[in-house]
């Protein structure tokens, strides 16, 4: 028999053909793919399947392309650790896109923003979708036709001629027939029936005579499609040996790249019997490969038992200048990524970038995410991605660390995003504004509060500074939880980087933590200590609760040293809590304390005194009252209305009176 490197090739198809396709075992294992088949191994795979006429010989050619010089190691692991991502419905976005849009610009706009990849598959789904809006699906269809027609499938043009035979002009449909016999293609009996219903329907004699001879020619028999069918039932249900090969030969079939990729994705099941009949027509010069037929084939082998012959087939597409299109890209990374082969969708994609047909920005961080969300996080992987997809000229964004923090989060490896943003940073990428909260918030949440830290070191070493609403968030997430120290350091370390300006609001909610954890005194001298030094002006709100909370806990004499910070901030002092204080546990010496320390100029007005007199002969402390009346200025003692008050107040008159003075 020729050729017996075939046989040898069929028999390793042999030993892989004994596990089930997408199977893994439920343990992490290895395997090793060696650079030649033992001999003990052949024989005993020939055990399982005798053949006739078997050759020893090999071709060395062909064996060096399928198995590689040296061994490479793989790792897989089948324990999903997260439920996969649902890819988007691109085939509805297509046909609400074409249905609202009619300017080509404005499409082609749209499916960039919405990152569309317009592959084979999704071609024949819009058409279907579309098959009740003819005038959507022609403009489809004639978008895909001047951009990149080799996405126009036999079947795609069987679509689009039933739907124009049915509804449009005749003179179009047989436009689209007369490109579909250029190609090789022919018309389906279903895209038949439905024109030829409509012919007589309307009783066109003419087109239905003429669509039956198009028939009589052989338009479905000889089409590409049965002939690669014919091709393809030959490889599969047979041993390859020269009897193949003469049939293969005896349908006199011209092989153009569409024959070629019908045969190829017909036996993609079989990788193997692909590569031999692929190898094959163009030794036997049948057919001189092309970019289309590259790609079917790199289709076919992009998965986990062929990663070493996919990868020379790559090689050789590069060493010929031939492209590697997006569709085979999609789908090869899509399979890598369903299997966790993780390191083999990054080198792939690194081979993609270096060609012209470059994946999209968001194939760059659906690869990072699946990094990250992986069984251990690999950052060398992750530069690798970093790297590529920076050297082309393209810019880390926002988006892109959204949707990264999103996955650490579902892993439970929110902590590890520092390690992410050294990389991202590598990048050219520093996060600002909002994304600092989320990163600070995140952080806290998940009780990593030494990697804020680290955060915040980070930001400082790249001339950046954690913005207001990040500092604010990180101290009352740290009030929150009661680390009144963190707060406080944390709130030291935003002052020193950023100044004391616009810092109420937090510095409120930092004195609030301290009061609600009954520390207003610690609270009061944090205070006078931001204010003396640091030239910070706390809200007028800040004052009067820490004033209220330190007459409550005690502070009195802080709550005076506290009234005086706010007369020189220009806020008018807090009257009413002292009063109520001192009125009902005050002494005279309290009162006339608090009195001074309203005073500008003068003791205060006698309507303030006289209100604490109200007060305390309210609260029943009449020798109280005296004793601060005795020790006030002599303006205040022999004041009418003070002397009016304290007649009224005398004991055995009519306390009625006293009962309706308002506090």
């Amino acid at each position: 028999m020729r050729h017996s490197w075939r046989l040898l090739l069929f028999r390793n198809h042999l030993r892989s053909s004994f596990r089930t396709p997408g199977y893994s075992s439920p343990h992490h294992f290895q395997f090793q793919v060696n650079s030649s088949p033992s001999l003990s191994s052949l024989r005993s795979l020939s055990s399982l399947h005798t053949l006739s006429g078997q050759a020893a010989h090999f071709s060395g050619r062909i064996i060096n392309f399928i198995n590689s010089k040296n061994p490479i190691t793989y790792s897989f692991s089948s324990e999903p650790l997260v439920e996969p991502e649902k890819d988007p419905d691109h085939c509805s976005l297509v046909c609400d896109i074409f249905t609202k849009f009619t300017d080509a610009d404005l499409i082609n706009k749209e499916l960039e923003l919405n990152s569309v990849v317009i592959t084979n598959e999704i071609v024949l789904k819009v058409l279907k979708s579309l098959n009740s809006s003819p005038v959507v699906a022609r403009r489809f269809f004639h978008w895909v036709l001047e951009r990149d027609s080799e996405k126009l499938s036999s079947k795609a043009y069987n679509l689009m001629v039933g739907m124009v035979g049915a509804n449009g002009p005749m003179e179009e449909f047989w436009d689209i027939v007369e490109t579909m016999k250029k190609k090789g293609y022919g018309v389906s009996k279903g895209a038949r029936d439905r024109v030829v219903k409509k012919l007589e329907e309307e009783g066109l004699k003419d087109d239905l005579e003429k669509l039956k001879g198009v028939f009589a020619s052989g338009s479905v028999d000889n089409s590409v499609e049965k002939i690669g069918l014919r091709i393809s039932r030959i490889v599969r249900n047979n041993v390859w040996g020269d009897e193949v090969e003469s049939q293969i030969k005896d349908l006199n079939a011209v092989f153009t790249s569409d024959l070629v990729k019908i045969v190829l994705d017909n036996l993609a099941m079989e990788p193997v019997k692909v590569l031999i009949f692929f190898r094959w027509i163009e030794e036997d010069g049948l057919y001189k490969h092309d970019e289309t037929t590259y790609n079917a084939m790199a289709s076919v082998l992009g998965r986990e038992d062929c990663i070493d012959r996919f990868q020379k087939v790559l090689d050789e597409m590069k060493s010929n200048k031939y492209e590697l299109d997006l569709e085979t890209y999609v789908k090869v990374f899509e399979r890598f990524v369903k299997r966790k082969m993780i390191k083999e969708a990054v080198d792939l994609y690194e081979f993609a970038m270096a060609g012209a047909n470059k994946p999209s920005v968001h194939c760059c961080t659906s690869l990072l995410k699946k990094i990250v969300v992986s069984k251990e996080l690999d950052m060398d992987l992750f530069s690798r991605v970093v790297r590529i997809f920076v050297g082309n000229d393209n810019a880390l964004t926002n988006s892109t660390l959204d949707a990264l923090l999103k996955s650490l989060t579902s892993v439970g490896r929110y902590g590890e995003c520092n390690k992410i943003l050294k990389e991202m940073k590598e990048g050219g990428y520093v996060p600002i504004g909002n994304m600092q909260s989320k990163i600070v918030s995140g952080l806290v949440n998940a009780g990593k509060t030494d990697e804020v830290g680290e955060f915040v070191d980070s930001l400082k070493e790249s001339d950046g500074n954690l913005d207001y609403k990040a500092w604010a968030s990180l101290i009352q997430r740290h009030c929150a939880s009661g680390d009144l120290e963190k707060a406080s350091e944390c709130f030291q370390k935003m002052v020193e980087k950023g100044g004391a300006s616009n810092t109420g609001y937090v510095f409120e909610s930092l004195i609030n933590a301290y009061c609600c954890k009954k520390r207003a005194i610690d609270a009061s001298k944090l205070l006078h200590d931001y204010v003396t030094h640091k030239q910070l002006k706390p809200w007028h709100t800040t004052y009067k609760a820490l004033i209220n909370k330190l007459l409550i806990q005690g502070g009195f004499k802080d709550a005076l040293n506290v009234l005086d910070l706010m007369k020189s901030h220009g806020f008018p002092p807090s009257v009413d809590p002292f009063i109520k204080h001192v009125s009902k546990q005050g002494t005279g010496d309290d009162a006339v304390a608090f009195m001074r320390a309203m005073t500008v100029k003068k003791f205060p007005s006698t309507s303030v005194v006289i209100r604490l007199f109200e007060a305390f002969f309210k609260a029943g402390r009449h020798s109280e009252a005296q004793d601060f009346l005795a020790k006030s200025p002599r303006y205040i003692r022999n004041h009418a209305d003070v002397l009016n008050l304290f007649h009224k107040m005398q004991p055995g008159k009519d306390t009625a009176a006293s009962a309706t003075l308002a506090v």
